[in-house]
């Protein structure tokens, strides 16, 4: 008997070439998510760890500090090691970030690829393969520099050009490009600038330190290494072997987030998937009752029954997750051709298909989909053959009453927990509401069924009522099968659910960020500049000098250890009170000396009073002991700790300092609008400074925050395209299963139009639905989760209101669109030939 019912399951799959293409759209989709993640973060790692195998090319051991951030190595030992024997040369690292305009004088964006000065070594000195000049010649003196092919076709400068360079910590520089050279790394918008050896120590060092050195020698690394490390006890040394197998397992660790992150999106995809193959062949069986009691009646067997329902899905799951990988490829390609078009450095390299992507693929694809089919397999094969083959038998299967008291239960927890848990900060709060959403979810995915007969039969009365007739019969079939409704629109729930929680997340940092500049910024600009390097350190002084500046503070980032714990503070280049509110709660506000301002919470924490000492000891060992001059309200602004510009500089060695922030205060009787153009005027030789007043601040934080939620709607379009493609099959499949129903109804003088109209309102009705209660999920999860970050400084909670609106009208236009071919389908149906079941 196998083999006859494996043609019949075969024969029922190309008999319904439709329904086997939905089927199959919905696996290819979630697995091309699954497997597009792995092929991109597989081609990141293999690409960036070739650059790294390149970049170490030679290097048999290396020096470095035991304290990331520290000034580095001694450049004293550079003589101690050339005298160990087996070294054949010994090269310091010397580098830094900079920026280099083009020939239109306008700095070079490179993305997030790095822009690097790097001192130039002859090929006598050097450890690897020298870098090989294409045109002109190497820097020999100050003010020469060598550009990268990729550096200079992007600055549009060739050799013998002029341009000018902005190092951070000493500002602009008048260059000529002295030749142009080609090297291992040059892809993704890196911009290689090479300096003279002597410029370069003094531009990117103290004079005393180095990054690191890079050794070279004759024999063992191993050995060699052994050699050195006896020479320099207190320093780093690793063999080059060690140096690149961490360098990779830092890469691996830092593309593992983003595989975690992209394959989180494909289990979404996937989920929403589920439901719609479920969906589909709960109706294939409901459809196939004669066919399959048929089969029963002539002999076969339940568990015969049930394997050729199981045996249509994992036909369906090979071949959907076979088109999936391919669909993958293509997404991994189309994923980095869109970051790349946003200018963010990510390395060229051709794709990598690992055998474990198309392992998981497959595995995933083929397990989704034949699970999903198992529960229909299962019922199918419970059904008399007798019972089944009577027209009138239903097929909505049992009772509703035990899932909805089941899912009942589940939201009490569900809320408990999310209302228990947005109480309280950090993670433990957090876990609390992720375990009340979870609760909440498997509650609305138990209880839809009862839940859709009265929402959508409410709806259906409202939207239904000017259509007359039709709005009825539309309302009516809506709610003949609840599960099938609820599992429709559930896909479409999970999405907009998501979509939701985000644009919570998004709104509240945009208005947490308006209230924190609102209520504690009085200057009235801001100068900033570029993540990676900030405002130059002249720019502040430059303002400073201006007759219509009160006050301009630099601020800046300053890291240290206080009891032997890394922390982070900020430190001040002026007087706070003319550009920031705070309030201070005990000694004085004056910064100015040696000394510092700590929070309430933070003080408390450590037991400082006013007047107590603080030692504060940076990466390289330098040891400031400060007393805390006054203690004010936490603020989010102000941070833990601020200490005043001479503390800061001596724990910030000169090649490390870089402003954050530039706060300007217009003395009183200032045109203030007009301040803006002296102060561009006065940074225009910056190159990086940008000048704004609040409301462009705000709405430059604004930016930031909606270009990482462009990213994730993004991402979980792709699970709202699934939910839409759901849409479309299961009412397409029903118009199949109610093909004599709507025969009869073209028979006493209902016309296309009608029909049409019909599909139209009964996709309507369901995807209004699902968009409802996703976005009521959605938002009562984005409140909890928000809430629990009120100590990370999202204390405002806002509601995205316009986007609610906006997803609800939207999922009635999705609504129409998905009814389309469905509508135009059922609208093509023969009276007759519908009748008679032909």
């Amino acid at each position: 008997m196998a083999s006859p019912m494996r043609k019949v399951s075969l024969r029922n799959l190309a008999a319904h070439k439709v329904r086997l293409a939905l089927t199959v759209l919905a696996v290819v989709l979630g697995t091309a998510f699954v497997s597009g993640s792995f092929i991109f973060t597989d081609t990141l790692q293999r690409t960036f760890n070739g650059l790294f195998e390149d970049a170490a090319q030679g290097v048999d051991v290396r020096v470095s500090s035991n304290e990331t951030g520290s000034s580095g190595v001694p450049l004293a030992d550079v003589a101690t090691v050339e005298a160990i024997d087996g070294v054949r040369t010994v090269v310091p690292s010397v580098d830094g970030q900079l920026v280099l305009l083009g020939s239109d004088k306008k700095p070079v964006q490179t993305g997030g690829a790095p822009s690097l000065g790097m001192s130039y070594i002859p090929p006598e000195r050097a450890i690897a393969k020298p870098d090989t000049f294409v045109a002109g010649t190497p820097p020999s003196r100050p003010g020469e520099i060598a550009l990268n092919e990729g550096g200079a076709r992007k600055a549009g400068l060739a050799a013998g050009d002029t341009t000018q360079v902005l190092v951070p910590s000493h500002g602009v520089l008048d260059v000529t490009v002295s030749g142009i050279y080609q090297t291992p790394t040059d892809s993704g918008g890196f911009i290689g600038v090479l300096f003279d050896d002597a410029q370069a120590r003094e531009l990117f060092t103290d004079g005393a330190h180095a990054d690191y050195l890079d050794v070279a020698g004759t024999g063992s690394q191993a050995d060699l290494r052994d050699r050195v490390a006896a020479a320099l006890p207190d320093l780093k040394v690793q063999t080059g072997d060690e140096v690149r197998d961490e360098v990779k397992s830092q890469v691996t660790s830092a593309l593992s987030f983003v595989n975690y992150f992209l394959l989180a999106f494909g289990a979404i995809a996937l989920l929403v998937g589920t439901f719609i193959i479920y969906n589909t062949f709960s109706m294939i069986v409901a459809q196939r009752l004669r066919e399959l009691a048929l089969l029963r009646a002539v002999g076969a067997s339940r568990k015969q029954v049930g394997q050729s329902v199981v045996l249509e899905a994992l036909v369906v799951g090979v071949l959907g997750s076979a088109l999936g990988i391919a669909a993958g490829v293509g997404l991994a390609y189309g994923l980095r051709g869109l970051l790349n078009s946003f200018d963010v450095g990510l390395p060229s390299g051709s794709l990598a298909l690992a055998p474990r992507t198309v392992i998981v693929a497959l595995l995933v694809g083929v397990l989704v989909t034949v699970v999903s089919a198992y529960a229909p397999a299962r019922r199918a094969a419970k059904i008399p053959p007798v019972a089944a083959m009577r027209e009138e038998f239903a097929s909505t299967g049992d009772s509703l009453r035990v899932r909805t008291l089941v899912g009942a239960a589940l939201a009490v927890v569900g809320v408990v927990a999310l209302v228990a848990g947005s109480r309280g900060t950090g993670g433990g709060a957090a876990a609390t509401v992720g375990v009340g959403a979870a609760a909440l979810v498997f509650a609305v995915l138990l209880a839809a069924p009862a839940l859709s007969l009265p929402v959508v039969g409410g709806l259906g009365a409202v939207l239904g009522r000017p259509f007359g007739a039709v709005g009825k019969l539309a309302r009516t079939n809506s709610v003949r099968n609840p599960r099938r409704t609820a599992a429709t629109a559930f896909a479409l729930t999970l999405g907009l659910m998501l979509v939701s929680v985000i644009g919570v997340f998004g709104s509240s940092a945009k208005a947490s960020v308006d209230t924190l500049v609102d209520a504690g910024v009085r200057a009235d600009y801001i100068l900033t500049g570029p993540q990676a390097i900030g405002v130059p350190v002249g720019a502040a002084p430059a303002v400073a000098a201006l007759p219509g500046v009160s006050d301009a503070v630099a601020l800046h980032f300053t890291s240290v250890k206080i009891d032997d714990r890394d922390e982070v503070g900020t430190g001040v280049g002026g007087q706070l009170g003319g550009v920031l509110d705070y309030t201070l709660e005990q000694g004085s506000a004056e910064l100015s000396g040696e000394g510092m301002l700590a929070s309430a919470t933070y003080a408390g924490k450590h037991g400082w009073t006013v007047g107590s000492p603080v030692t504060m000891t940076n990466r390289d060992g330098v040891e400031v002991t400060v007393p805390v001059t006054g203690i004010y309200a936490d603020s989010q602004m102000l941070g833990n700790w601020l200490v005043t510009q001479s503390v800061y500089e001596k724990l910030t060695p000169p090649q490390m300092r870089a402003d954050w922030a530039v706060l300007v205060k217009a003395a009183p009787g200032t045109d203030v609008a007009a301040l803006r153009a002296d102060l561009e005027k006065a940074t225009d030789r910056y190159l990086v400074v940008q000048v704004q007043d609040r409301e462009q601040f705000k709405g430059t934080q604004g930016q930031q925050i909606d270009t990482l939620l462009a990213v994730l709607y993004g991402l979980l379009a792709l699970a709202v395209v699934i939910a839409i493609l759901g849409i479309v099959n299961t009412l397409a499949l029903s118009v199949v299963e109610r093909r004599r129903e709507i025969g009869m109804l073209r028979a006493v003088g209902m016309q296309r139009a009608q029909v049409r109209r019909t599909i139209y309102l009964e996709s309507v009705l369901i995807a209004v639905f699902g968009a409802a209660v996703g976005v009521l999920l959605g938002l009562a999860f984005g409140w909890g989760f928000v809430s629990t970050l009120a100590d990370q400084g999202l204390n405002v909670i806002a509601v995205p209101w316009g986007q609610v609106a906006a997803m609800l009208l939207g999922s009635g236009v999705v609504g129409v669109l998905a009814a389309l071919w469905p509508a135009a389908r059922a609208a093509r149906t023969r009276p007759l030939e519908a009748i008679a079941g032909l």
